[in-house]
């Protein structure tokens, strides 16, 4: 069985995040410019003089498909590249993959990822 990681991150974390993943072997994934608040609400700005809420911060989301055995590294190595210490630091959820499929070649399971 496959495993999906997505993970919703500061988006200067990107390019470490990707090499770390790349150091380890996981080569395959897919970006995303999301929005989105947690514990930290959003922050007050100020536009022409006039103070208003911004609840949606940008966000990354990378979504990584990999076998079984390889997720546990995964989701280490993108919990400690991602990890600043301060509110805002993302999350990380895995999922199951009951079937993966490549289209060009009709390959399933982990010889599709």
């Amino acid at each position: 069985m496959q495993k999906k990681i997505e993970a919703i991150i500061k988006p200067f974390k990107l390019e470490e995040i990707k090499q770390a993943l790349a150091e380890i072997g996981s080569f395959g994934m897919t970006i995303s410019d999301v929005k989105g608040f947690g514990q930290q609400k959003g922050h007050t700005a100020l536009y022409r003089g006039a103070e208003y809420e911004v609840d949606f911060l940008p966000k990354t989301k990378i979504e990584i498909i990999v076998s079984e055995e390889m997720a546990d590294l995964v989701i280490e190595t993108i919990e400690k590249t991602a990890k600043t210490g301060k509110i805002g630091d993302g999350k990380i959820f895995v999922y199951d993959v009951s079937q993966a499929i490549r289209i060009r070649t009709g390959q399933t399971g982990n010889e599709a990822i």
